[in-house]
């Protein structure tokens, strides 16, 4: 028997109790690194303080679940950025642990956003976005059995988290646009704490991960040529030296030995 194509895996569609607030992620990240990386007592403390500012008890259960539920996709060094960084850190990294568990906003990103800035086109419209969910539903039923009010608030909640992250930019037009597709400004620590996860991940950034730099070969000697080096030996000069190559007397020894010659002649004369 054919087997059948393996279904992709369904989308977490949860992520419409919490937009992207990287104020409350944050506040989070920073409990957690308070009691030491246990994502329990994590839990129980930011309940236990209301230290999400939830008008109810209801309501902060469900900020502190998506919230945290995103959050346990980053590793250390990124929750401690998250935790103490700055604005836009805080925002990237919030946005990062949307990529890591949300698999819609980083198809969203990879397939409708970097196609657009790829083409020069970075006018958002609606109908890029009916044309992505269109293609979602044949792969994901679980998106076509929401009720309309439903997919509209995965909609809403997915543009609104673009505009928080810093991708889009700019209000819904006339002519069906909803604003302008840009690349986020990412500070060092951001893109070596990404491309060090999974490069990969650029993607959700609007970016390309760096290049490698390519290891600089010098080309090999052939086997010939090295045995010819190895056997070749050394060849000493035999030539003689010439006039030329020979070191010029000092002028002053030159001097000397004229006046004793001319005195040694009258000698040997006198001699019988």
């Amino acid at each position: 028997m054919p087997r059948s194509a393996p279904q992709s895996p369904r989308y977490c569609l949860s992520f419409t109790a919490a937009g992207l607030r990287p104020d409350l992620a944050a506040v989070i990240a920073g409990v957690h690194l308070e009691v030491e990386g246990d994502w329990a007592l994590t839990r129980a403390t930011v309940l236990e303080r209301n230290a999400l500012q939830a008008r109810s008890a209801s309501t902060g259960k469900r900020l502190e679940s998506e919230l945290r539920q995103r959050l346990q996709r980053l590793n250390g060094p990124q929750l401690k950025l998250l935790a103490r960084g700055s604005s836009d850190e805080r925002s990237a990294m919030a946005w990062l642990a949307v990529l890591k568990r949300i698999q819609i906003a980083a198809d969203l990103t990879r397939q409708v956003l970097v196609s657009k800035l790829s083409s020069q086109d970075p006018v958002l419209r609606r109908s890029d976005m009916a044309a992505f969910y269109e293609d979602c539903e044949r792969d994901h039923p679980e998106l076509a059995a929401l009720a309309p009010s439903s997919q509209q608030k995965v909609r809403s909640s997915l543009l609104q988290m673009l505009r928080d992250a810093g991708l889009l930019v700019g209000k819904a037009g006339q002519g069906g646009t909803l604003g302008m597709v840009q690349r986020p400004l990412l500070s060092p620590q951001v893109q070596e704490l990404v491309n060090s996860d999974d490069p990969a991940l650029m993607a959700g950034f609007l970016l390309h991960p760096p290049a490698k730099p390519a290891k600089s070969q010098k080309p090999a000697a052939s086997p010939k040529t090295s045995s010819l080096q190895a056997a070749k030996p050394e060849v000493k000069s035999t030539a003689k030296p010439t006039a030329a190559s020979k070191p010029a007397a000092h002028p002053k020894a030159k001097a000397a030995a004229k006046p004793a010659a001319q005195k040694a002649a009258p000698a040997r004369r006198a001699k019988p």
